[in-house]
């Protein structure tokens, strides 16, 4: 028998959440049914014009969730917003009410026991109530560095350290991710922005947090420290310039600590020319595993991929608040 299509609603209409539009639209196992967003200057649009398309989908973009749920009933709500529990903790609930699922690429939401453990016992509790599953994840977090080490691991039969590495060229991604590293800010305005935490990557921490679940680690800490890449020469980017001696971008690295030892590190450098971008995992055990992805895994695109292809999974687990330690692995969906 052939299955049901999955109704889909698209909350949130950003960078990420308009190439999720698109990569759905390319599934005939999936059917748009609403899409909503607070954006004055979308609301009221049809999807199609904010994708460049000719032919209207006639799905009006909306920022009243709660009417559009009465009249138009979905499987999942693929949700990329913002990152931070605190902050869509209501919008969460919102979906939850209506006994919808939730795919979100929101970092904390990767492991929100980590930041905001009250929160995250609240959704899972009402998810379970509703009968709905709640999923957050990405490429990183919700794959590269830390999904990824932990499968890794399946293959081994003692394991006594983890590292991964990611180097990206942020030059190849949006503007948002560009602003986030600091480009182009001076290393005062940089080291300022880190202290008010209004700069940096989001979900290191939920990585270390993720892995450590995944081995049944008890951590006695998680740290992380955040570094200014200062550029050596001038970059241009589609969206800002780099002058020599400016922030190019960030080096963080977090660690998962246990009796003096970090178990645990993770090393993100994301900056505007970075040479040789790849991504890294090493596993120290029996056996010894090291992997390389030269390139790295393409950031934007495969975060949407991990949203979309994420959707069948979250529909078929139990309810509750579940993080990628919880479903099958992940794979492309048709």
């Amino acid at each position: 028998m052939k299955a049901p299509v999955i109704r889909v609603i698209h909350c949130g209409l950003g960078p990420i959440g308009l190439e999720a539009v698109r990569l759905v639209l390319t599934k005939p196992s999936m059917k748009i049914v609403g899409a909503v967003d607070i954006a004055k200057e979308k609301v009221g649009k049809d999807l199609a014009t904010l994708l460049g398309l000719s032919k209207p989908l006639d799905i009006v973009v909306t920022d009243k969730i709660e009417e559009l749920f009465l009249k138009s009933p979905a499987d999942i709500v693929i949700h990329t917003t913002t990152s931070f529990t605190e902050i869509i903790y209501s919008q969460l609930g919102q979906i939850i009410e209506a006994k919808t699922n939730i795919v979100s690429s929101s970092e904390e939401l990767l492991f929100p026991a980590l930041q905001a453990p009250e929160l995250a016992h609240n959704l899972d509790m009402l998810a379970k109530q509703k009968g709905v599953t709640i999923l957050g994840t990405g490429v990183n977090p919700g794959f590269v560095m830390d999904t990824l080490p932990v499968c890794l691991t399946g293959v081994c039969t003692k394991v006594t350290r983890i590292e991964a590495q990611r180097v990206v060229d942020a030059s190849t991604r949006r503007e948002p991710l560009q602003r986030k590293i600091g480009a182009g800010l001076t290393e005062e305005e940089f080291r300022a922005k880190v202290a008010a935490k209004k700069l940096g990557h989001i979900g290191l921490l939920e990585s270390v947090a993720l892995i450590a679940a995944g081995m049944n680690w008890k951590l006695d800490d998680i740290t992380e420290t955040i570094d200014p890449m200062m550029a050596q020469q001038e970059y241009r980017t589609d969206f800002v310039t780099v002058a020599p001696g400016r922030v190019a971008g960030l080096k963080q690295i977090a660690h998962g600590i246990k009796n003096g030892t970090s178990l645990i590190t993770l090393d993100l450098r994301m900056y505007i020319g970075a040479e040789n971008p790849h991504d890294y995992v090493k596993i120290e055990g029996t056996p010894p595993i090291e992997v390389t992805v030269q390139g790295g895994v393409a950031g934007d695109q495969a975060t949407v991929a991990a949203l979309v292809n994420a959707v069948p999974l979250v529909i078929q687990a139990p309810p509750g608040l579940k993080t990628m330690l919880d479903i099958p692995v992940s794979r492309i969906v048709s």
